[in-house]
């Protein structure tokens, strides 16, 4: 279970984060104005009804005088066309408020993921991510932009009704009133309910988006394993305690909207019972108590508005710490302010700043672990010259893995340095070291695009011509030929409509288009079939040439032209050398290049 979970359910109501929602939506002024003006129009026309109506009783069939009778038609028929105005005018506001909020809470959040470290990615379910993403935005734009309008309405409503009860008749009046004490008492008794509730819930929805895109994601290991009866029952679980914590969720905010209408209709009755009486002593008019009447109910009409904003508020409240936590979420890697004001930003960088990397690399006394009770390396050196070929070798939890994350700067050293040119990487931009890295997946990432695009990805600036030239170099032309549409074809969701070579093919033409420094190719050949090995490791001897580039080796045979081979483990180099230095050696990697030779043959033999 994710550690926020808990977070999630117990946090108080935190006013920090609707200012920092509020200075979202006030990106859009001048909306907002209009939609206080429209909602403020609405609730001036709605408190003008009954005081006409009043007035309509007491002379028009109390007295019969009929003198005024057009000018009140006129007036009518002028608030008609001002109804169908402001109902239209914040309809429309609301409406364009609701998509603005979603697309601003989307944006930063996304610009925001773009400047997170891969830590954050290794250790955050992508499910919660995407909630965040997707309903959280989207229901929190939706209870903002009309949650406002009825805000509004209902405010100015009870504001207008007040006055114009205790300028009419003050005792009358006091009868409304003193309920209201009752029913903000009520309100604050149930709004922490409330809330916890709904925390309840959006944790277990957040937990199902989770399994969703682990049952998408992980379809096949779940048919090769047969554990569909197993991941059924799962979700059902998460499902019905999601069911569970809604359905609580709703039966409070119901009772909490019972009692506030119970509330209303004594007060309405209490109202038709003195109001009659003062009627009868000829101390208001039937025109006046007909208005009581009708302001009372329509006043206890906002409360309820406001009851239901509040209940709504209290279930936005999760999402807006939700999304403002991913937008406010501080990435575990950042680069120093000094760093920043020479080589810029992920998405503003100053690239005339940039030096060249030559592609000299040196840990330096370095001490890296993931937990504290986790060391992985300790005071680990190791020298690389520029251009070399450097293969890591071990055992799955030698260290390989997180070398080459260090390297890349997704994670950093906790003690130590990693010098990259003679300078500690941390004294120039992550930004300018990623650009000049190129990482070769062992399970390359294809986009939803043509094969032509997701080559270019490489570098969003080369030419069609040069994307072809890259593909050509790798022996991508070969099969991008034999496809429907040559290089226009569109790959899939993933890449799933090719094989893994041809996506692991067409990750190696990125890399070529790129034109890295530094590479790294982690296990980029252990799972394709020996022909398209073959064509690879022609691209990686292309791709190596002078340049600096580390191997994360599956299988041996790939490495045995490397400058240098390093054999981890337990995050110490146990032995380092070339292929022939080390075979002479016959120590661990003679031990395990023998076995691996051996078991290939059989293998062989066998087909």
């Amino acid at each position: 279970m994710h550690h926020e979970d808990d977070q999630d359910v117990q946090v108080k109501v935190n006013l920090n984060t609707w200012k920092k929602i509020l200075r979202i939506i006030l990106k859009s002024k001048k909306r907002m104005v209009l939609l206080i003006l429209f909602s403020g129009l609405l609730a001036i026309l709605d408190t003008a009804i009954p005081f006409l109506n009043a007035y309509a009783i007491d002379n028009f069939f109390v007295n019969g005088d009929y003198t005024n009778w057009p000018y009140f038609a006129t007036i009518y028929a002028i608030m008609a066309f001002g109804f169908g105005l402001s109902i239209w005018g914040f309809i429309r506001q609301a409406g364009m408020i609701e998509a603005e909020t979603s697309y601003e809470l989307r944006k930063q959040a996304f610009e925001n993921i773009q400047n997170l470290s891969y830590s954050y990615f290794d250790k955050t379910p992508h499910g919660w991510i995407m909630a965040r993403m997707t309903s959280d935005a989207r229901k929190l734009s939706l209870i903002i932009s009309w949650g406002l309008v009825d805000f509004v309405w209902a405010g100015l409503s009870m504001f207008l009704i007040l006055i114009v009860l205790f300028v009419t008749y003050a005792k009358l009046a006091l009868v409304v009133t003193a309920f209201l004490p009752f029913m903000f008492l009520i309100a604050f008794i149930f709004q922490k309910v409330i809330l916890k509730k709904y925390r309840e819930a959006k944790k277990f929805n957040s937990q199902m988006t989770a399994q969703y895109n682990e049952g998408f994601q992980g379809a096949k290991t779940t048919k090769s394993l047969t554990i569909e009866k197993e991941n059924y029952l799962e979700f059902e679980d998460t499902a019905r305690k999601y069911r569970s914590t809604s359905v609580r969720a709703q039966i409070t905010t119901a009772l909490f909207s019972s009692l506030i209408l119970i509330i209303a209709y004594i007060a309405v009755s209490l109202t038709m019972i003195q109001g009659s009486v003062f009627v009868l002593d000829v101390l208001i008019t039937l025109g006046v108590l007909q208005m009581f009447i009708a302001y009372t109910i329509n006043f206890f009409e906002p409360i309820m508005a406001i009851s239901q904003i509040l209940s709504d508020f209290q279930n936005a409240q999760a999402s807006a710490e939700r999304i403002v936590g991913l937008i406010e979420t501080e990435s575990s890697i950042v680069d120093r302010d000094d760093v920043i004001e020479k080589y810029g930003t992920l998405l503003e960088p100053k690239t005339e700043n940039w030096e060249p990397l030559i592609g000299e690399v040196e840990f330096k006394h370095l001490t890296f672990y993931y937990n504290d009770n986790e060391m992985i390396f300790k005071d680990f050196n190791i020298h690389v010259n520029a251009g070399e070929a450097i293969a890591l070798v071990g055992h799955t939890g030698s260290g390989k893995t997180s070398f080459v994350n260090l390297l890349s700067r997704f994670y950093e050293p906790v003690e130590g340095q990693i010098l990259i040119d003679g300078v500690d990487y941390r004294e120039r931009s992550i930004h300018w070291l990623h650009k000049r890295l190129g990482y070769v997946l062992q399970s390359p990432q294809l986009f939803s695009t043509s094969v032509l695009e997701n080559i270019r990805y490489g570098r969003l600036d080369a030419t069609d011509e040069e994307v072809i030239d890259a593909a050509k170099a790798v022996g991508i032309d070969k099969f991008v030929k034999d496809l429907e549409k040559g290089y226009q074809t569109f790959v899939g969701e993933g890449g799933n409509l090719l094989s893994v070579g041809q996506k692991q093919l067409i990750s190696f033409a990125r890399a070529i288009l790129a034109d890295p420094s530094i590479l790294i190719l982690d296990e980029a050949t252990s799972s394709i079939d020996s022909e398209t090995e073959e064509i690879i490791q022609e691209a990686t001897h292309k791709l190596l040439k002078n340049r600096t580039s580390f191997i994360v080796a599956h299988r041996l045979s790939t490495i045995v032209s490397a400058d240098k081979i390093v054999m981890l483990e337990m995050g110490k180099i146990i032995e380092m050398g070339s292929h022939d230095e080390l075979i002479a050696q016959r120590g661990k990697y003679f031990n395990l290049y023998k076995n691996q030779f051996l078991k290939e043959k059989e293998e062989k033999l066998n087909i």
